[in-house]
């Protein structure tokens, strides 16, 4: 027996701000037939997540989260950024060059 070709593997990229939005490009991607790595969680945003945190530790947390979201991209054959209405935050921004650096393929949920 042959073996199956790998899925493609995508990460999703954007603003907490659009869990929803996360959500459902999740499930879109993931019944296209695509492998998705995505955020911690689609149930709440960051602020939320992390507010018990002073704003040191809040820094110290966000950068570490970075690190572990380009790894992310690393592991991924392309990004899909959810980018409702356009908005791209500093930190997305940041992911998208990153993976471009990467030679990642880079698809938009709403087109720019």
């Amino acid at each position: 027996m042959q073996k199956e070709k790998r899925p493609t593997v995508v990460c999703l990229c954007g603003s907490t701000r659009f869990l929803a939005e996360f959500d459902a490009a999740s499930l879109t991607e993931t019944l296209a037939g695509r492998i998705v790595l995505s955020l911690g969680s689609h149930r709440t945003p960051d602020a939320e997540a992390v507010a018990h945190l002073t704003a040191a530790e809040q820094t110290e947390l966000f950068d570490r989260l970075a690190v572990l979201h380009r790894h992310k991209i690393d592991l991924a054959d392309e990004v899909l950024v959810i980018n409702v209405g356009g908005y791209l935050g500093q930190s997305t921004r940041a992911e998208i060059a990153y993976a471009q650096q990467q030679d990642k393929r880079v698809r938009y949920l709403q087109e720019q």
